[in-house]
Protein backbone atom coordinates (compact mmCIF):
# COMPACT_ATOMS: atom_id res chain seq x y z
CA UNK A 1 0.00 0.00 0.00
CA UNK A 2 0.83 3.35 -0.32
CA UNK A 3 -0.33 7.10 0.82
CA UNK A 4 -2.61 9.43 -1.54
CA UNK A 5 -2.71 13.18 -0.60
CA UNK A 6 -0.94 13.01 2.53
CA UNK A 7 -3.27 10.29 3.88
CA UNK A 8 -1.80 6.66 5.24
CA UNK A 9 -3.60 3.24 3.94
CA UNK A 10 -1.92 1.00 6.10
CA UNK A 11 -3.17 -2.83 6.85
CA UNK A 12 -5.47 -4.42 8.77
CA UNK A 13 -2.47 -5.68 10.44
CA UNK A 14 -0.49 -2.78 11.13
CA UNK A 15 -3.48 -1.13 12.07
CA UNK A 16 -4.01 -3.16 15.02
CA UNK A 17 -0.44 -2.94 15.98
CA UNK A 18 -0.84 0.71 16.82
CA UNK A 19 -4.67 1.10 17.72
CA UNK A 20 -5.59 -2.55 18.55
CA UNK A 21 -5.70 -3.62 22.28
CA UNK A 22 -2.31 -5.04 22.55
CA UNK A 23 -0.56 -1.65 21.62
CA UNK A 24 1.67 -0.42 23.85
CA UNK A 25 0.19 2.06 26.70
CA UNK A 26 0.63 5.54 26.83
CA UNK A 27 3.35 7.37 28.70
CA UNK A 28 0.77 10.37 29.25
CA UNK A 29 -1.35 10.49 32.70
CA UNK A 30 -4.88 11.09 32.41
CA UNK A 31 -4.39 14.36 33.79
CA UNK A 32 -1.54 15.03 31.15
CA UNK A 33 -4.05 14.12 28.30
CA UNK A 34 -6.94 16.28 30.29
CA UNK A 35 -4.72 19.61 30.29
CA UNK A 36 -3.66 18.71 26.22
CA UNK A 37 -7.29 18.70 25.76
CA UNK A 38 -8.03 21.97 27.20
CA UNK A 39 -5.11 24.10 25.89
CA UNK A 40 -6.49 22.36 22.39
CA UNK A 41 -9.83 23.62 23.00
CA UNK A 42 -8.58 27.25 24.58
CA UNK A 43 -6.44 27.54 21.27
CA UNK A 44 -9.46 26.98 19.40
CA UNK A 45 -11.88 29.25 20.75
CA UNK A 46 -9.02 31.63 21.48
CA UNK A 47 -6.69 31.71 18.50
CA UNK A 48 -3.12 33.65 18.59
CA UNK A 49 -3.71 36.84 16.18
CA UNK A 50 -1.74 37.14 13.82
CA UNK A 51 2.24 38.32 13.51
CA UNK A 52 1.03 42.19 12.45
CA UNK A 53 -0.61 42.50 15.40
CA UNK A 54 1.91 42.29 17.95
CA UNK A 55 2.27 45.93 18.42
CA UNK A 56 -0.71 45.48 20.07
CA UNK A 57 0.58 42.48 22.24
CA UNK A 58 -0.13 43.31 26.30
CA UNK A 59 2.37 40.55 27.57
CA UNK A 60 4.99 41.42 25.00
CA UNK A 61 5.24 45.25 25.08
CA UNK A 62 4.97 44.61 29.34
CA UNK A 63 8.19 42.09 29.01
CA UNK A 64 10.10 44.80 26.73
CA UNK A 65 9.45 47.45 29.69
CA UNK A 66 9.96 44.97 32.45
CA UNK A 67 13.00 43.62 31.49
CA UNK A 68 11.01 40.14 32.38
CA UNK A 69 7.96 38.69 32.33
CA UNK A 70 5.23 39.86 34.07
CA UNK A 71 4.17 37.03 35.27
CA UNK A 72 6.67 36.53 37.58
CA UNK A 73 6.48 39.77 39.29
CA UNK A 74 4.76 39.99 42.53
CA UNK A 75 1.62 42.28 42.27
CA UNK A 76 0.50 45.11 45.20
CA UNK A 77 -2.53 46.66 45.18
CA UNK A 78 -4.76 49.41 46.97
CA UNK A 79 -7.87 50.37 46.95
CA UNK A 80 -9.66 53.71 47.47
CA UNK A 81 -13.63 54.70 47.61
CA UNK A 82 -14.97 56.03 44.22
CA UNK A 83 -15.00 58.89 44.99
CA UNK A 84 -11.10 59.51 45.12
CA UNK A 85 -10.31 59.02 41.55
CA UNK A 86 -9.07 62.61 40.80
CA UNK A 87 -6.85 62.71 43.78
CA UNK A 88 -5.53 58.84 43.30
CA UNK A 89 -5.07 60.51 39.62
CA UNK A 90 -3.45 63.49 40.69
CA UNK A 91 -1.23 61.80 43.04
CA UNK A 92 0.26 59.17 40.31
CA UNK A 93 1.21 62.63 38.35
CA UNK A 94 2.84 64.22 41.47
CA UNK A 95 4.73 60.90 42.40
CA UNK A 96 6.34 60.85 38.67
CA UNK A 97 6.77 64.49 38.50
CA UNK A 98 9.78 63.99 40.80
CA UNK A 99 13.54 64.08 39.34
CA UNK A 100 14.59 60.66 38.17
CA UNK A 101 11.21 59.74 37.04
CA UNK A 102 9.17 59.13 34.03
CA UNK A 103 6.07 57.03 32.37
CA UNK A 104 4.58 56.14 29.25
CA UNK A 105 0.59 55.57 29.60
CA UNK A 106 -0.84 52.98 27.79
CA UNK A 107 -4.73 51.37 27.52
CA UNK A 108 -5.77 48.04 27.89
CA UNK A 109 -8.70 46.58 25.55
CA UNK A 110 -10.12 43.23 26.51
CA UNK A 111 -13.64 41.36 28.38
CA UNK A 112 -15.90 44.63 29.19
CA UNK A 113 -16.19 43.01 33.25
CA UNK A 114 -12.15 43.10 33.35
CA UNK A 115 -13.30 45.26 36.31
CA UNK A 116 -13.93 41.90 38.43
CA UNK A 117 -10.20 40.52 37.76
CA UNK A 118 -6.87 41.25 39.38
CA UNK A 119 -3.59 42.15 37.98
CA UNK A 120 -2.61 38.99 37.71
CA UNK A 121 -5.29 37.12 36.33
CA UNK A 122 -5.30 39.58 33.54
CA UNK A 123 -1.97 39.20 32.77
CA UNK A 124 -2.41 35.62 32.37
CA UNK A 125 -5.53 36.00 29.98
CA UNK A 126 -3.30 38.06 27.75
CA UNK A 127 -0.29 35.60 27.84
CA UNK A 128 -2.24 32.75 27.20
CA UNK A 129 -5.50 33.66 25.09
CA UNK A 130 -4.57 37.09 23.79
CA UNK A 131 -8.19 38.59 25.83
CA UNK A 132 -6.45 41.57 26.78
CA UNK A 133 -4.71 44.07 24.20
CA UNK A 134 -3.21 47.74 24.01
CA UNK A 135 -5.93 49.61 22.98
CA UNK A 136 -6.42 53.43 24.01
CA UNK A 137 -6.52 54.99 27.76
CA UNK A 138 -10.53 55.72 29.56
CA UNK A 139 -11.02 58.65 30.52
CA UNK A 140 -13.83 59.84 32.96
CA UNK A 141 -14.27 63.76 33.30
CA UNK A 142 -15.37 64.49 37.52
CA UNK A 143 -16.05 67.97 38.64
CA UNK A 144 -12.95 68.86 41.11
CA UNK A 145 -14.46 72.65 42.03
CA UNK A 146 -17.84 74.05 41.28
CA UNK A 147 -16.80 74.71 38.16
CA UNK A 148 -14.14 72.74 37.14
CA UNK A 149 -13.88 69.46 35.90
CA UNK A 150 -10.55 66.66 35.28
CA UNK A 151 -9.85 64.32 32.65
CA UNK A 152 -8.83 61.57 34.95
CA UNK A 153 -7.49 57.78 33.79
CA UNK A 154 -10.02 55.54 34.82
CA UNK A 155 -8.17 52.42 32.95
CA UNK A 156 -4.70 52.88 32.36
CA UNK A 157 -0.57 51.22 32.85
CA UNK A 158 1.61 53.61 33.62
CA UNK A 159 4.87 51.90 32.26
CA UNK A 160 7.27 53.60 34.65
CA UNK A 161 10.97 54.01 35.84
CA UNK A 162 12.39 55.56 38.88
CA UNK A 163 16.33 55.59 38.51
CA UNK A 164 16.98 51.86 37.54
CA UNK A 165 13.41 50.22 38.81
CA UNK A 166 11.46 49.77 36.12
CA UNK A 167 7.91 48.83 37.13
CA UNK A 168 4.05 48.78 36.03
CA UNK A 169 1.64 50.37 37.41
CA UNK A 170 -2.79 49.87 36.76
CA UNK A 171 -4.94 52.08 37.60
CA UNK A 172 -8.60 51.22 37.55
CA UNK A 173 -11.62 53.81 38.25
CA UNK A 174 -15.56 52.58 39.40
CA UNK A 175 -17.59 51.42 37.02
CA UNK A 176 -20.96 51.36 38.38
CA UNK A 177 -22.81 49.48 35.31
CA UNK A 178 -20.73 46.43 36.23
CA UNK A 179 -20.84 46.63 40.29
CA UNK A 180 -17.04 48.19 40.45
CA UNK A 181 -17.14 50.78 43.56
CA UNK A 182 -13.89 51.31 43.94
CA UNK A 183 -10.96 52.83 43.06
CA UNK A 184 -8.09 50.30 42.38
CA UNK A 185 -4.39 50.61 41.86
CA UNK A 186 -1.97 47.83 41.59
CA UNK A 187 1.90 48.19 41.12
CA UNK A 188 3.99 45.35 39.05
CA UNK A 189 7.33 45.54 40.18
CA UNK A 190 10.72 43.52 40.84
CA UNK A 191 10.59 43.90 44.60
CA UNK A 192 7.38 44.03 46.68
CA UNK A 193 9.25 46.94 48.75
CA UNK A 194 9.40 48.83 46.11
CA UNK A 195 5.56 48.75 45.84
CA UNK A 196 4.92 49.28 49.10
CA UNK A 197 6.94 52.56 48.95
CA UNK A 198 5.45 53.64 45.81
CA UNK A 199 1.52 53.02 47.31
CA UNK A 200 2.65 54.86 50.85
CA UNK A 201 4.21 57.67 49.42
CA UNK A 202 0.79 57.63 46.42
CA UNK A 203 -1.23 57.72 49.78
CA UNK A 204 0.84 60.32 51.64
CA UNK A 205 -0.07 62.80 48.41
CA UNK A 206 -4.05 61.71 48.67
CA UNK A 207 -4.08 63.16 52.12
CA UNK A 208 -1.72 66.22 51.61
CA UNK A 209 -3.35 67.40 47.87
CA UNK A 210 -6.49 66.35 48.43
CA UNK A 211 -9.22 68.33 46.33
CA UNK A 212 -11.96 67.95 48.88
CA UNK A 213 -9.81 69.51 51.17
CA UNK A 214 -11.67 73.51 52.54
CA UNK A 215 -14.82 72.13 49.54
CA UNK A 216 -18.67 72.21 50.47
CA UNK A 217 -19.49 69.09 49.05
CA UNK A 218 -22.16 66.74 49.05
CA UNK A 219 -22.96 62.72 47.91
CA UNK A 220 -24.31 61.54 44.46
CA UNK A 221 -26.43 58.49 44.42
CA UNK A 222 -25.17 56.14 41.54
CA UNK A 223 -27.77 56.45 38.82
CA UNK A 224 -26.87 52.34 38.52
CA UNK A 225 -28.87 51.70 41.81
CA UNK A 226 -25.83 50.91 44.17
CA UNK A 227 -22.30 52.39 45.48
CA UNK A 228 -21.96 55.94 45.62
CA UNK A 229 -21.48 58.07 42.94
CA UNK A 230 -19.35 61.39 42.50
CA UNK A 231 -19.12 64.11 44.63
CA UNK A 232 -21.21 67.48 43.57
CA UNK A 233 -19.53 70.69 44.42
CA UNK A 234 -21.29 73.59 45.62
CA UNK A 235 -19.89 77.20 46.16
CA UNK A 236 -19.32 78.69 49.74
CA UNK A 237 -22.45 80.98 50.57
CA UNK A 238 -21.24 84.43 51.90
CA UNK A 239 -23.79 85.37 54.45
CA UNK A 240 -23.45 88.23 56.99
CA UNK A 241 -25.18 88.86 60.11
CA UNK A 242 -27.54 91.11 58.41
CA UNK A 243 -28.66 88.17 56.54
CA UNK A 244 -29.74 86.89 59.32
CA UNK A 245 -32.91 87.33 61.16
CA UNK A 246 -32.46 85.31 65.08
CA UNK A 247 -34.21 86.36 68.52
CA UNK A 248 -31.53 87.92 70.34
CA UNK A 249 -28.56 86.20 71.69
CA UNK A 250 -29.63 83.10 69.38
CA UNK A 251 -27.39 83.34 66.55
CA UNK A 252 -24.40 83.92 69.02
CA UNK A 253 -25.16 80.93 70.91
CA UNK A 254 -24.24 78.74 67.63
CA UNK A 255 -21.44 80.65 66.71
CA UNK A 256 -19.57 80.11 69.76
CA UNK A 257 -20.56 76.28 69.76
CA UNK A 258 -19.06 75.89 66.15
CA UNK A 259 -16.84 78.93 64.73
CA UNK A 260 -16.16 79.52 68.71
CA UNK A 261 -14.77 76.25 69.41
CA UNK A 262 -12.75 76.33 66.10
CA UNK A 263 -11.00 79.41 66.60
CA UNK A 264 -10.27 78.79 70.21
CA UNK A 265 -9.15 74.95 69.21
CA UNK A 266 -5.52 75.39 70.28
CA UNK A 267 -6.28 76.78 74.01
CA UNK A 268 -8.70 74.14 75.05
CA UNK A 269 -6.46 71.28 73.80
CA UNK A 270 -3.93 72.77 75.98
CA UNK A 271 -6.31 72.02 78.90
CA UNK A 272 -7.99 68.88 77.53
CA UNK A 273 -11.38 70.01 76.00
CA UNK A 274 -12.44 67.86 73.15
CA UNK A 275 -13.38 69.81 70.08
CA UNK A 276 -15.87 67.39 68.68
CA UNK A 277 -19.54 68.84 68.62
CA UNK A 278 -22.74 68.41 67.62
CA UNK A 279 -25.49 71.04 67.37
CA UNK A 280 -29.15 70.49 66.72
CA UNK A 281 -31.17 73.20 65.11
CA UNK A 282 -35.12 72.65 65.60
CA UNK A 283 -38.09 74.51 65.05
CA UNK A 284 -41.34 74.64 62.59
CA UNK A 285 -40.41 74.29 59.09
CA UNK A 286 -39.68 77.94 57.52
CA UNK A 287 -38.31 79.56 60.11
CA UNK A 288 -34.25 79.87 59.06
CA UNK A 289 -32.69 76.48 60.34
CA UNK A 290 -31.07 75.73 56.65
CA UNK A 291 -30.14 79.25 56.39
CA UNK A 292 -28.49 79.33 59.81
CA UNK A 293 -26.48 76.36 58.63
CA UNK A 294 -25.55 78.97 55.65
CA UNK A 295 -24.17 81.53 57.63
CA UNK A 296 -22.20 79.09 59.03
CA UNK A 297 -20.56 77.51 56.28
CA UNK A 298 -19.69 81.40 55.47
CA UNK A 299 -17.28 82.07 58.28
CA UNK A 300 -15.47 78.55 58.29
CA UNK A 301 -14.17 79.40 54.84
CA UNK A 302 -10.98 76.53 55.87
CA UNK A 303 -13.58 73.92 57.17
CA UNK A 304 -14.35 71.00 54.60
CA UNK A 305 -18.26 70.44 54.64
CA UNK A 306 -20.33 67.54 53.89
CA UNK A 307 -23.83 67.60 53.18
CA UNK A 308 -26.19 64.62 53.63
CA UNK A 309 -30.12 65.27 53.31
CA UNK A 310 -32.72 62.61 53.84
CA UNK A 311 -32.20 59.62 52.40
CA UNK A 312 -28.55 60.12 51.37
CA UNK A 313 -27.64 60.44 55.53
CA UNK A 314 -27.06 56.45 54.99
CA UNK A 315 -23.61 57.84 53.37
CA UNK A 316 -22.73 58.88 56.80
CA UNK A 317 -20.11 56.34 57.01
CA UNK A 318 -18.19 57.61 54.04
CA UNK A 319 -18.91 61.26 55.27
CA UNK A 320 -17.25 61.02 58.42
CA UNK A 321 -14.53 59.06 56.87
CA UNK A 322 -13.20 62.07 54.85
CA UNK A 323 -14.11 64.36 57.26
CA UNK A 324 -11.49 62.36 59.90
CA UNK A 325 -9.21 62.75 56.47
CA UNK A 326 -9.47 66.63 56.28
CA UNK A 327 -10.30 68.36 59.95
CA UNK A 328 -11.17 70.08 60.45
CA UNK A 329 -14.62 69.68 58.76
CA UNK A 330 -18.46 69.89 59.39
CA UNK A 331 -21.11 67.28 58.65
CA UNK A 332 -24.57 68.62 57.67
CA UNK A 333 -27.11 65.83 58.52
CA UNK A 334 -30.37 67.93 56.93
CA UNK A 335 -33.99 66.60 57.86
CA UNK A 336 -32.40 64.04 60.53
CA UNK A 337 -35.96 62.83 61.76
CA UNK A 338 -36.63 61.22 58.12
CA UNK A 339 -34.00 58.32 59.28
CA UNK A 340 -33.58 59.20 63.25
CA UNK A 341 -36.79 58.48 64.54
CA UNK A 342 -37.76 56.54 68.05
CA UNK A 343 -38.48 52.94 67.17
CA UNK A 344 -42.35 53.24 68.70
CA UNK A 345 -42.87 55.43 65.49
CA UNK A 346 -41.30 53.46 62.73
CA UNK A 347 -41.44 50.07 61.71
CA UNK A 348 -39.13 48.31 64.06
CA UNK A 349 -35.03 49.14 64.64
CA UNK A 350 -33.77 52.18 62.71
CA UNK A 351 -30.14 50.73 61.57
CA UNK A 352 -29.18 53.95 60.44
CA UNK A 353 -29.82 56.17 63.00
CA UNK A 354 -27.39 53.70 65.11
CA UNK A 355 -24.83 53.95 62.38
CA UNK A 356 -24.69 57.87 62.73
CA UNK A 357 -24.42 58.01 66.56
CA UNK A 358 -22.03 55.41 66.14
CA UNK A 359 -19.81 57.57 63.76
CA UNK A 360 -20.52 60.41 65.72
CA UNK A 361 -18.99 59.07 68.42
CA UNK A 362 -16.92 56.73 66.87
CA UNK A 363 -14.46 60.16 65.67
CA UNK A 364 -12.73 60.57 68.68
CA UNK A 365 -13.31 63.33 71.54
CA UNK A 366 -9.84 65.56 69.52
CA UNK A 367 -10.84 65.26 66.72
CA UNK A 368 -12.08 68.97 65.19
CA UNK A 369 -14.96 68.11 63.56
CA UNK A 370 -18.76 69.87 64.01
CA UNK A 371 -21.82 67.79 63.34
CA UNK A 372 -25.29 70.15 62.82
CA UNK A 373 -28.55 68.44 62.88
CA UNK A 374 -31.52 70.24 61.51
CA UNK A 375 -35.24 68.86 62.03
CA UNK A 376 -38.71 69.51 62.33
CA UNK A 377 -39.74 67.02 64.28
CA UNK A 378 -37.29 67.03 67.50
CA UNK A 379 -39.55 64.73 69.28
CA UNK A 380 -38.66 62.00 66.98
CA UNK A 381 -34.85 62.67 68.28
CA UNK A 382 -35.05 62.86 71.48
CA UNK A 383 -35.61 59.30 72.83
CA UNK A 384 -32.93 58.40 70.68
CA UNK A 385 -30.63 61.08 71.41
CA UNK A 386 -31.07 60.93 75.31
CA UNK A 387 -30.70 57.12 75.11
CA UNK A 388 -27.08 58.08 73.54
CA UNK A 389 -25.88 61.00 75.53
CA UNK A 390 -22.97 63.56 74.04
CA UNK A 391 -23.47 63.33 70.41
CA UNK A 392 -25.70 66.51 70.67
CA UNK A 393 -23.70 69.08 72.90
CA UNK A 394 -25.89 71.76 72.57
CA UNK A 395 -29.91 71.60 70.85
CA UNK A 396 -31.15 75.28 70.22
CA UNK A 397 -34.84 75.92 68.95
CA UNK A 398 -34.97 77.64 66.26
CA UNK A 399 -39.12 79.40 66.81
CA UNK A 400 -41.68 81.34 64.88
CA UNK A 401 -40.34 85.31 64.24
CA UNK A 402 -42.52 87.64 66.80
CA UNK A 403 -43.08 91.11 65.78
CA UNK A 404 -39.64 92.32 65.91
CA UNK A 405 -38.52 89.47 63.81
CA UNK A 406 -41.42 89.58 61.32
CA UNK A 407 -40.61 93.06 60.83
CA UNK A 408 -36.44 92.70 60.48
CA UNK A 409 -37.59 90.09 57.67
CA UNK A 410 -39.95 92.23 55.87
CA UNK A 411 -37.03 95.15 55.68
CA UNK A 412 -34.56 92.07 54.78
CA UNK A 413 -36.36 90.99 51.99
CA UNK A 414 -38.06 94.05 51.00
CA UNK A 415 -34.96 96.18 50.88
CA UNK A 416 -35.62 97.88 47.66
CA UNK A 417 -39.12 97.69 47.75
CA UNK A 418 -39.09 101.30 50.17
CA UNK A 419 -42.40 100.79 52.05
CA UNK A 420 -43.38 102.73 54.17
CA UNK A 421 -44.06 102.24 57.94
CA UNK A 422 -47.92 102.11 58.01
CA UNK A 423 -47.74 99.25 55.47
CA UNK A 424 -44.70 97.60 57.29
CA UNK A 425 -47.12 98.20 60.44
CA UNK A 426 -49.73 96.06 58.63
CA UNK A 427 -48.17 93.23 57.13
CA UNK A 428 -46.83 92.90 60.73
CA UNK A 429 -49.90 92.52 62.58
CA UNK A 430 -51.49 90.54 60.20
CA UNK A 431 -48.78 88.05 59.27
CA UNK A 432 -48.73 86.61 63.01
CA UNK A 433 -47.83 83.03 64.07
CA UNK A 434 -45.64 82.77 60.11
CA UNK A 435 -42.11 81.93 59.10
CA UNK A 436 -39.53 83.49 57.32
CA UNK A 437 -40.53 81.53 54.16
CA UNK A 438 -44.05 82.89 54.02
CA UNK A 439 -42.42 86.18 54.05
CA UNK A 440 -39.90 86.15 51.71
CA UNK A 441 -43.06 84.53 49.40
CA UNK A 442 -44.73 87.74 50.35
CA UNK A 443 -42.33 89.69 48.69
CA UNK A 444 -41.80 87.80 45.65
CA UNK A 445 -45.33 87.70 44.76
CA UNK A 446 -46.16 91.17 45.92
CA UNK A 447 -42.93 91.94 43.27
CA UNK A 448 -44.77 89.84 40.59
CA UNK A 449 -48.11 91.46 40.91
CA UNK A 450 -46.51 95.01 40.11
CA UNK A 451 -45.12 93.88 37.77
CA UNK A 452 -48.34 92.36 36.00
CA UNK A 453 -49.59 95.84 36.05
CA UNK A 454 -46.47 96.66 34.54
CA UNK A 455 -45.26 99.20 37.47
CA UNK A 456 -41.79 99.15 37.97
CA UNK A 457 -42.40 100.24 41.48
CA UNK A 458 -43.94 98.24 44.71
CA UNK A 459 -47.17 99.77 45.90
CA UNK A 460 -48.93 99.13 48.86
CA UNK A 461 -52.18 97.89 47.33
CA UNK A 462 -49.73 94.99 45.91
CA UNK A 463 -48.54 93.73 49.08
CA UNK A 464 -51.90 94.01 50.48
CA UNK A 465 -53.37 92.12 47.68
CA UNK A 466 -50.60 89.41 47.67
CA UNK A 467 -51.11 89.52 51.62
CA UNK A 468 -55.21 88.73 51.26
CA UNK A 469 -54.03 85.92 48.98
CA UNK A 470 -51.65 84.69 50.82
CA UNK A 471 -54.13 84.30 53.86
CA UNK A 472 -57.09 82.85 52.01
CA UNK A 473 -58.74 79.53 51.96
CA UNK A 474 -57.82 78.95 49.04
CA UNK A 475 -54.08 79.41 49.89
CA UNK A 476 -54.29 76.83 52.59
CA UNK A 477 -51.99 74.65 51.29
CA UNK A 478 -49.51 77.36 50.35
CA UNK A 479 -49.15 78.31 54.14
CA UNK A 480 -48.47 74.84 55.26
CA UNK A 481 -46.06 74.58 52.37
CA UNK A 482 -44.46 77.57 53.53
CA UNK A 483 -44.55 76.49 57.24
CA UNK A 484 -47.29 78.12 58.84
CA UNK A 485 -49.67 75.94 61.11
CA UNK A 486 -53.33 77.01 61.40
CA UNK A 487 -54.88 76.53 64.73
CA UNK A 488 -57.19 73.29 63.80
CA UNK A 489 -54.46 71.16 63.32
CA UNK A 490 -52.00 69.26 65.22
CA UNK A 491 -48.16 68.86 65.45
CA UNK A 492 -48.94 65.35 63.92
CA UNK A 493 -50.11 66.66 60.09
CA UNK A 494 -47.42 68.19 59.54
CA UNK A 495 -45.28 67.07 56.43
CA UNK A 496 -41.56 66.72 57.47
CA UNK A 497 -40.34 69.41 54.20
CA UNK A 498 -37.42 71.28 54.38
CA UNK A 499 -36.66 74.90 55.47
CA UNK A 500 -37.23 76.79 52.15
CA UNK A 501 -40.00 77.50 50.80
CA UNK A 502 -41.56 74.80 49.10
CA UNK A 503 -42.11 70.51 49.87
CA UNK A 504 -39.05 69.05 47.69
CA UNK A 505 -39.73 65.71 46.27
CA UNK A 506 -36.16 64.54 46.67
CA UNK A 507 -33.51 66.34 44.27
CA UNK A 508 -29.76 65.52 45.03
CA UNK A 509 -28.02 65.60 48.67
CA UNK A 510 -26.86 68.94 49.36
CA UNK A 511 -29.84 70.99 46.91
CA UNK A 512 -31.87 72.11 49.83
CA UNK A 513 -29.32 73.52 52.00
CA UNK A 514 -27.02 75.16 48.84
CA UNK A 515 -29.02 75.23 45.84
CA UNK A 516 -28.53 73.66 42.62
CA UNK A 517 -25.48 72.90 40.95
CA UNK A 518 -24.32 75.96 39.06
CA UNK A 519 -25.65 75.68 35.07
CA UNK A 520 -28.73 73.41 36.31
CA UNK A 521 -32.27 73.85 37.24
CA UNK A 522 -33.07 72.47 40.80
CA UNK A 523 -34.34 68.93 40.69
CA UNK A 524 -32.93 68.49 37.28
CA UNK A 525 -30.94 65.11 36.50
CA UNK A 526 -26.98 65.44 35.22
CA UNK A 527 -26.99 64.61 31.24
Amino acid sequence: MGESEGAEIVSSAAYERRYGAGREPSSLSMEQISEMFYEFLSAVAHPRRKEDDDRRNLTRRLREHLGSAPTDRPVVKAAYPPYDLPNVHLALERWFAADGRSYELIGMRGAQHHGELTLGDILESADRYDRFTIGAVDYAHLPISPDEELACVSCGFYLGTDGEERFAVLLRGPADEYGRNKVEIEVLAQEKEFADRLLADLDAIVREHNVFRGQVLSFEGSQFGHGLGPFRFHRRPGLTREDIVLPTGLLERVERQVVGVARRREQLRAVGQHLRRGLLLYGPPGTGKTHTIRYLLSHLPQFTAVILSGTSIEAIGPACALARMLQPALVVLEDCDLIAEARDYGNGEQPLLFQVLNEMDGLGDDADVAFLLTTNRADLLEPALVQRPGRVDLAVEIPLPDAEGRAALLALYGTHLGLGEDIAAEVVTRTEGTTASFTKELVRRSVLIAAERESARTEPADVREALDELLSDRDRLTRRLLGVRTGDEDEEDWPADDDEEEVHSGPPSGEWLLGPRPGRAPGVPPR
